[in-house]
């Protein structure tokens, strides 16, 4: 039997069979305790040798998901604020049948001009994951700031003040594409 990466913590189906294994081998694989199904499409990696990353989970049980809001935020250090879940984007017409016990995946709805908009995928060794991009991160955060919490937002959006990377060209983009821009420029306006 083929061996999957160390590194990888989780696997598809598809790339299971673009590795030569057959659906008889990954259930040796399951029995051996090598992998642990997910879901109907993925599997654990049972031997991962990584760090853990929520995030990871979050791409194999949602992978049509994109990682959102206060876990985007923290990501992207704008805040210290440790949510209870990885809340992840998905579309408004997604039906989710299997999530994980640990960790806790939050789903948020969005319509599909918001849910592709901003999206970037990062990749870490042989495992990766879908997040929005800096910018579009305050955008949903401005936007969806009574679901945030005014505090979290106020914080979010002055840390992104302070930053050197920061792309305010972006950001209003984002903003008037959203139909954010008059929230936006009035937290920019009180901040600034």
């Amino acid at each position: 039997m083929k061996k999957i990466p160390a590194g990888k913590k989780y696997i598809t189906v598809e790339e299971l069979k673009e590795a030569g294994l057959s659906y008889y081998q990954m259930e040796q694989m399951v029995m051996e305790r090598t992998l642990e199904k997910a879901s109907k499409s993925v599997y654990e990696n049972i031997d991962y040798l990584g760090e853990d990353n929520e995030f990871y989970s979050a791409e194999a049980y949602v992978p049509d998901g994109v990682i959102c809001l206060l876990s985007a935020a923290r990501y992207y250090q704008l805040t210290d604020y440790l949510p209870d879940a990885v809340e992840v984007a998905v579309s408004s017409k997604k039906k989710v049948t299997t999530l994980p016990v640990w960790p806790a995946i939050k789903l948020h709805y969005y319509s599909p001009v918001r849910l592709s908009t901003g999206v970037v995928k990062i990749t870490e060794g042989y495992n990766s994951f879908h997040i929005f991009d800096l910018e579009k991160t305050v955008v949903d955060i401005a936007c969806f700031r009574n679901r945030v919490g005014i505090e979290e937002t106020s914080e979010i959006l002055k840390n992104y003040l302070k930053r050197d990377d920061r792309d305010m060209e972006k950001l209003h983009t984002y903003a008037k594409k959203l139909r954010c821009d008059k929230v936006m420029r009035t937290y920019l306006e009180v901040l600034l």
